[in-house]
């Protein structure tokens, strides 16, 4: 995996690139969908190619571990043969889905010993583990298994969690290292700077993570409870220390804002579950604001769901019609809100690069925030 760094905004901390990848290229900065079981809830890939126009998705290495299992994946040829995603992909390690099962885990030096969400069966991941089934996956990017504290960590906890994830993220270098890609193509490794909301942690976070000299970085533990401006100040933390000549992923976020907010600090990549959980859930995000598509008020709104919007479901269907299936729940509603949502999200990240390249990211940027946190 390359990146070249394409243009920076003189303004800003903006900046537009080109990741290259064995299953094509990424124009950043860039918004992932999340695939999590090897799907996009409710949207095929081919709406995500041509449609959505997504240049990469996420799978998720604890969710395919248990389903369909790395057996299955493996004789498929790797996930992308298995779900017919021809383009890059992105595992996340599971490591925020294990810190998810408060309760029915248990974190040692090892590892991170768990009982499946689906049958109760246990099971323990490792660095080592992981590495081994994020190589049976092949996704092009692959995430490093770290430990994903609560927000709301005491700084000793966060310290000593600090701690581990380096010291895992060590041997999940040396496992990849180890071993070879299973199908024929070249996988990177990104590393995760932590460290909850203290800044001499993200500090020292980051000046470790730097020191890898991976393909690329990534900063986890953040839009997990703490304050929208504290989230920033981390972003800005970090950003000063991470290389400028390797891709930053801020993971799991978040509101199309915090995407906007992320690229003006230097982010390139992001993920969230936001606009598929929030669109099967009557929200719709467009570039003017969000929309509850449950209410009354568009109940006889015949005017189209979005006249500017960037996904053909937009000038298809009615407000009427789309809250029309939302109260009788009918599973188009969930879809054409999916596509709807994700399509803006992908539209909202390649017209932010084009107001880098053409140097004029700040001012659009400052009308964007408070366009889209508007509520229609």
């Amino acid at each position: 995996m390359t990146f070249e760094l394409q243009h920076t905004d003189p303004m800003t901390q903006a900046r537009a690139g080109l990741i290259t990848t064995d299953h094509g290229k990424i124009e950043t900065p860039i918004f992932m969908p999340v695939g999590t079981l090897g799907s996009v809830k409710g949207v095929h890939q081919r709406e995500l190619k041509e449609d959505i126009r997504a240049q990469i998705i996420l799978g998720n290495t604890y969710h395919l571990y248990l389903r369909p299992g790395t057996d299955v994946l493996e004789k498929a040829g790797g996930l992308h043969k298995f779900n017919g995603f021809d383009r890059p992909m992105l595992t996340d390690s599971g490591g925020f889905q294990v810190f998810s099962l408060t309760g029915i885990r248990k974190l040692r030096e090892e590892g991170c010993e768990f009982r499946s969400h689906i049958d109760g069966s246990k099971h323990i991941f490792t660095p080592e583990k992981v590495m081994d089934i994020e190589r049976s996956i092949g996704a092009d990017i692959m995430m490093a298994f770290d430990e994903c504290p609560p927000g709301t960590s005491d700084y000793e906890y966060a310290k000593k969690s600090l701690g581990l994830t380096h010291r895992w993220l060590d041997r999940c270098i040396r496992r990849f290292n180890e071993t070879e890609p299973k199908y024929g193509y070249n996988q990177s490794l990104f590393p995760i700077v932590q460290g909850c909301t203290y800044r001499d942690l993200r500090i020292q976070s980051a000046e470790y993570i730097a020191s890898k000299e991976a393909d690329g970085n990534a900063i986890g533990g953040l839009a997990v409870g703490e304050p929208a401006e504290v989230m920033y100040e981390m972003i800005e933390t970090v950003n000063a220390i991470l290389p400028k000549d390797k891709p930053r992923y801020l993971m799991g976020v978040g509101t199309p804002a915090n995407l906007l907010e992320g690229i003006e600090r230097g982010v390139d990549m992001f993920d969230c579950v936001m606009p598929t959980r929030n669109g099967r859930n009557g929200m719709l995000f467009t570039q003017y604001g969000t929309l509850n598509m449950r209410n009354k008020k568009w109940e006889d709104d015949f005017s189209l769901i979005d006249p500017e919007g960037a996904s053909y479901v937009d000038t298809a269907y009615s407000k009427a019609y789309l809250h029309h299936l939302f109260k009788a729940q009918e599973l188009l509603a969930m879809q054409i809100a999916s596509i709807h949502n994700l399509a803006f999200y992908l539209w909202l990240v390649r017209e932010a690069r084009k107001h880098i390249i053409a140097g004029d990211f700040a001012q659009w940027k400052s009308i964007m925030v408070k366009r889209v946190s508007t509520r229609l």
